[in-house]
């Protein structure tokens, strides 16, 4: 059996012309020259500016994260200045509070001291004044009550003064727990 290929001009069945090959390594040296020269620099190009696009965007996010550690670390020390502000001030107002009670404590005890002196002196005049009116109604008592014993009347005033002083001295020189004799 013989095959087509080999009765028309003896060349094998798996081999394509001469021609064809040589138009196929043209077209594609063209096509391999096309694309080398036009159309691999710019996908190169394509790929560079993505690769910058990703490499930047990396770098980009570097600093943002750095700025946002930053931005991080500034306010925690802001925060623990704003604690410690916050701590004195408590302090200041706590000092300030026990001054302030511990004036009106003072002011209160200057006006218990205040009160109580008063009352004291008070105390001190109306003892007086009941001792004088006692006095006085003991004299008048006392008077009264030797004329009626006497018998005479003991009504001028220098005799009577002197008898009721006479008398007071005597009870205020008598012990005082002694009861009168």
């Amino acid at each position: 059996m013989r095959t087509y290929a080999a009765e028309e001009g003896g060349g094998h069945i798996l081999l394509p012309p001469l021609a064809e090959i040589i138009v196929g390594l043209v077209a594609f040296g063209l096509v391999c020259f096309v694309l080398m020269k036009f159309v691999f620099p710019r996908m190169e190009q394509t790929f560079q500016a993505r690769v910058e696009a990703i490499e930047g965007g990396l770098k980009r996010a570097e600093e943002a994260q750095a700025e946002a550690n930053r931005l991080l670390e500034q306010y925690r020390a802001q925060l623990a200045e704003a604690r410690t502000e916050a701590a004195r001030i408590r302090d200041e107002a706590r000092a300030e509070a026990a001054a302030i009670r511990d004036d009106m404590l003072a002011k209160a005890a200057e006006e218990r001291d205040r009160i109580i002196a008063a009352g004291r002196e008070q105390l001190a005049a109306e003892r007086q004044t009941l001792i004088r009116e006692l006095r006085a109604e003991i004299g008048s008592l006392a008077v009264e009550l030797a004329g009626r014993i006497v018998g005479e009347s003991l009504e001028e005033e220098a005799r009577r003064r002197g008898t009721v002083d006479r008398f007071l001295a005597e009870l205020d020189a008598q012990p005082a727990g002694s009861g009168g004799r």
